[in-house]
């Protein structure tokens, strides 16, 4: 199947033309007619599938048929998608931008850190489209600055983490602010209850894609466990990345100061790294994210919050130095590798008191991860496995002991290397595109290659 299947304008099959992509993912080719038809949709797919297409094409194609508007007629708002960081936000208003790189519209993005003002400005001079997180729009509509009764198109991306971040009164406040005859979009990597329950009070009679196994992570990565003492973390880390020390990796840590102490480490230890979280201003966020994007620096370590929405392609390597406190977050941190069919690597360095925090993750992924030990780098507890692992989370019963120590497996086969929205802020405000996309930013993240062959925009 290519594009030209799909029912989009010569518009949009230019841009995609011009941008390489020749063939739609799983999501985008079930997505896009239905959207198309005009029905709501549930869609569970994880990063790295294409969803962003999957919903932008046929937006643009619903708002623009002809290719653009004329020139009389008002700009308004016509579609708004929420997205839960300002880094996710950026991205996806970027893709879109490249999508419509042949069709005249307005489009801004509305986030967090940094000042109203230049938002202000933007929403002025009249918007089409909008790409926001939830706390920085209720604080437009708070004082006025914008209102959202034309639009047609709501998306929701990334609903899960939206949740998981305590948007929900946020989301139905917005929702309030919208006009009841509208298009519905909304898209998942997980479908826990609290998502089902949004949905139902959403969506009219949605059409539900479910392109992969439910809080699934791709087959093309590969999942380690280090077990090691937590002392010894930040070493066996750093002996993991020197075997191929300019491999681009990505490492989770679970704290903002955690993470920056964690990066001058690394530093200091001759890597070139830098940290992104919620406390870094918006620029240095920006600026973090594109020097490891463009190769400058070679390690990124990084909250959940703030790695959300990160797009890079084809990163090989993603290391936990923390387990998540939430298993679903392990299958949105390995959502950054393996993305697109390549292959990718998913490390995580374990100490004997995360071991329920591993059961959890093993429990959601319907599988067990292989257990190594890297010599030099024994715990003096090891990990438990199988059916130890399963009695470690549980109480002891009176006059049992419990204490059974499990297998722990040596390292085998080939090397392995390793490589919120803040509700309110200061600065200077979103990113605008009022002119034709085809300048700016339009190409920056607009897709992935999928490694060889066809390529598929995300």
């Amino acid at each position: 199947m290519s594009f030209d299947n799909l029912g989009l304008s010569p518009a949009l099959l230019c841009a995609l033309n011009e941008l390489g992509y020749d063939t739609p993912t799983p999501i985008q080719a079930e997505a896009i007619p239905l959207v198309l038809a005009g029905r709501d949709l549930l869609a569970g797919a994880q990063t790295g599938t294409g969803k962003t297409a999957a919903f932008a094409l046929p937006l643009l194609e619903r708002l623009y048929p002809n290719g653009a508007l004329r020139k009389d007629q008002p700009r308004k708002v016509r579609a708004l998608v929420l997205t839960p960081t300002r880094e996710l936000a950026v991205q996806v208003h970027d893709s879109i931008r490249a999508y419509g790189k042949n069709i005249r519209f307005n489009s801004t993005t509305i986030f967090g850190g940094v000042g109203m003002g230049g938002q202000v400005q933007a929403l002025k001079r009249g918007m089409d489209l909008i790409v926001a997180t939830p706390g920085r729009l209720i604080d437009h509509l708070d004082q006025r600055t914008l209102n959202l009764r034309d639009v047609e198109i709501l998306v929701l991306d990334e609903a899960d983490r939206m949740l998981d971040m305590g948007f929900l009164p946020a989301l139905k406040k917005i929702l309030g602010q919208l006009p009841r005859q509208r298009q519905n979009l909304m898209f998942s990597a997980t479908y826990a209850d609290d998502i089902r329950k949004l949905a139902t009070e959403l969506l009219n009679d949605p059409a539900q894609i479910q392109i992969a196994q439910q809080n699934s992570v791709a087959a093309t990565v590969e999942h380690r466990v280090y077990a090691v003492d937590a002392e010894r973390k930040k070493d066996l880390l750093i002996e993991l990345l020197a075997q191929d020390s300019r491999r681009q990796t990505l490492v989770f840590g679970r704290t903002k100061h955690g993470s920056d102490r964690l990066a001058k480490q690394l530093c200091q230890a001759g890597f070139k790294a830098d940290a992104i979280h919620g406390n870094k201003s918006q620029n240095a966020r920006q600026r973090a994210l594109k020097d490891f994007k463009d190769g400058r620096i070679h390690v990124l370590v990084a909250t959940d919050i703030a790695a959300r929405g990160l797009d890079i392609d084809q990163l090989p390597v993603v290391i936990n130095h923390d387990l998540p406190m939430v298993a679903a977050d392990y299958v949105h941190r390995i959502g950054r590798t393996g993305r697109a069919g390549c292959d990718g690597i998913a490390l995580s360095l374990v100490s004997r008191d995360e071991q329920g925090l591993l059961n959890d993750i093993q429990r959601l992924l319907k599988r067990d991860i292989e257990i190594a030990v890297l010599p030099g780098f024994e715990p003096k507890l090891p990990l438990r496995t199988g059916a130890d692992a399963q009695r470690a989370g549980k109480p002891k019963q009176p006059g049992r002991s419990t204490a059974r120590r499990g297998h722990v497996a040596q390292p085998t086969g080939g090397k392995h290397h390793a490589g919120r929205d803040q509700r309110r802020g200061g600065g200077n405000g979103g990113q605008t595109s009022g002119r034709r996309s085809g300048n700016g930013n339009a190409g920056g993240n607009g897709g992935n290659n999928g490694g060889r062959g066809s390529r598929s925009p995300r």
